[in-house]
């Protein structure tokens, strides 16, 4: 394989670019979306389907479900990893998208603790699993279709909206979630405002449905007839590598967007608004510095781009962590900004060298297993690891030595297992 095939090196015969990159990013948005707002409201969702005596126990025990739904989707990355190997890449975002609704829509509908009991944690585990199967395949797929359609000399630039579309969910669900807490009272947002967030999930889901009926990528020449027997055999290592190279990435993101909210609220004392106005100020930054960073990793490489990034995160997690245990707002605010600089710049380092490291035949399914391996297994589990090592250390920055111990695997990998890969056909 010297490349994709020419039908599909060219976004024209197939779509606008605006619509193949708001096809790509849309999915993402849903997906991200829904973690998030689980993640902002953990704290609730603990209280009405985990009740128990001690408030730290519920938190975790809510968290645990969130980290279930992660611990599948290298599953899932295999089923949808597989489909668009073999039938192709715009089966699998439809699918995808439309398996990610029914869970989200369903969190808004499903009973508490007090009106089922036992059945009501039980199938908050069973949704979150569904949706980690869902997902497996989402942002991977996105990211080779992205960079399958981009000019070669603009494949960051143009994989990154996909990465800009996971951030663009956590702020939209950083946004809803100040807006219902601060139109409602901690009594109206128990009983039923915690709900509102997942049920406009179901909007995000149309309109990527619509986007992505009308494309049709063509399945890539050369594809492996046994995509996941090769995924686990002659493919095996840039697989692993892969995996290797996401660790940080998966646990920092997590750890800076998705349980920096609660923490800010429950261990810095800071009421829930205010935290999620500081969190979606740190998203849009983000959002900013992600173009840039594909850029530059466009004009100069990936390895040093990613070297640089992984580097910043292994060693600015503990001071940026200790900015935010702070009483003072604007350290918080200083300490998000700080994470959310480097995490833009680690994104757009590594999302077009994903797509890159995993040779054709097995895209898809290897992208797709690497990727939610690293995210599930190690990025997903992070806020219960971070809430864990606080009730069990008694230390409140022990969160940060997780992030730079993740940062610390992929910063090792990227400087003596990956190759550089911008300047070479995609193959």
């Amino acid at each position: 394989m010297t490349g994709i095939p020419p039908a599909a090196s060219s976004a024209a015969p197939l779509a606008p670019l605006l619509r193949i990159i708001l096809a790509g990013l849309i999915g993402n948005v849903m997906e991200w979306y829904d973690f998030a707002v689980y993640g902002y409201f953990a704290t609730v969702i603990g209280k009405l389907f985990f009740p128990a005596e001690s408030p730290s126990v519920s938190l975790i025990a809510s968290f645990g479900a969130f980290a279930a739904g992660f611990l599948v989707r290298p599953l899932g990355g295999l089923l949808f990893g597989r489909i668009g190997d073999r039938v192709g890449r715009q089966r699998a975002l439809m699918l995808s998208v439309m398996a990610m609704a029914c869970p989200t829509v369903l969190m808004a509908l499903l009973p508490t603790y007090a009106d089922i009991g036992i059945a009501a944690p039980v199938a908050i585990v069973a949704l979150r699993i569904v949706q980690g199967l869902s997902v497996g395949g989402e942002y991977t797929s996105s990211l080779i279709f992205l960079v399958e359609h981009a000019p070669h000399n603009r494949r960051a630039l143009t994989a990154v909206w996909g990465s800009w579309g996971a951030s663009a969910g956590i702020l939209l669900g950083s946004g809803v979630g100040a807006l219902v807490t601060g139109m409602l009272d901690e009594a109206q947002l128990t009983a039923w405002g915690w709900r509102v967030p997942f049920a406009l999930g179901g909007l995000v889901a149309l309109i990527g449905y619509w986007l992505r009926a009308g494309l049709h990528a063509p399945v890539v020449a050369g594809h492996s007839p046994s995509p996941v027997r090769d995924v686990f055999g002659r493919y095996r290592w840039p697989v692993v590598r892969t995996a290797l190279l996401n660790i940080g990435a998966g646990v920092g993101f997590y750890a800076a967007f998705v349980y920096a909210v609660t923490y800010i609220r429950d261990i810095d004392r800071v009421p829930e608004g205010l935290a999620l106005r500081l969190n979606s100020a740190a998203m849009a930054l983000m959002l900013l510095v992600l173009p840039f960073a594909a850029w530059l990793s466009d004009r100069y490489g990936r390895r040093p781009v990613m070297i640089v990034a992984l580097g910043l995160l292994a060693s600015a997690a503990i001071p940026l962590f200790h900015l935010i245990h702070s009483p003072v707002d604007w350290h918080i605010a200083l300490g998000e900004a700080g994470f959310a600089v480097i995490m833009g710049l680690v994104s757009g380092g590594t999302v077009a060298a994903n797509v890159e490291l995993i040779p054709a035949p097995v895209r898809c399914t290897g992208l797709a297993f690497a990727y939610n391996a690293s995210i599930g297994y190690f990025g997903g589990s992070t806020p219960l690891i971070a809430a864990a090592l606080i009730v069990g250390t008694g230390n409140p920055v022990s969160p940060a030595y997780w992030i730079a111990a993740a940062a610390t695997v992929s910063l090792l990998t990227a400087v003596f297992l990956v190759r550089e890969t911008r300047f070479e056909p995609l193959a």
